[in-house]
């Protein structure tokens, strides 16, 4: 078995999805395995990884909407709020979502569904640069 692995540096625009499918499958065709899992690990608190649908803009629209709603920024219902008042909202929201994700590879590709991608969801308003260490296993 083989490892390979590499970090990415990902700018988000604040409160937003940005689509890192490609920048993955790149990593993935730069390892040169064939067979095998990519590990996929955000090096943050404040954003989360999910895979979704990527066909449909509306899919993401409602899951920020309903996030809105389930954690509010309302600047009073939280301790923390040192860096201000999206920060608390933003840890809530990455422990209820995740920073990792682990996807199969076949012949040197992502096995992603046909309406599946990968995507790092900022929660702070502001833009970031956020860090990704993409880790492959296999042969």
């Amino acid at each position: 078995m083989t490892h390979y692995q590499q970090r990415l540096k990902i700018k988000t625009t604040g409160k937003s999805f940005s689509n890192i499918t490609g920048n993955v499958q790149s990593v993935v065709a730069t390892s040169g395995l064939e067979t095998g899992l990519c590990t996929i690990f955000l090096r943050h608190t404040s954003a989360s990884l999910v895979i979704q649908e990527n066909a449909d803009p509306d899919v993401l629209t409602d899951l920020s909407n309903f996030f809105a709603k389930l954690v509010p920024e309302d600047g009073k219902s939280y301790s923390h709020s040192a860096e201000g008042p999206d920060d608390m909202p933003a840890h809530i929201r990455t422990a209820l979502t995740k920073t990792s994700e682990q996807i199969p590879i076949a012949q040197g590709r992502l096995l992603l569904g046909t309406w599946q991608g990968i995507y790092i969801w900022e929660h702070r308003r502001q833009a970031h640069y956020r860090e990704l260490v993409v880790h492959i296993a296999g042969i």
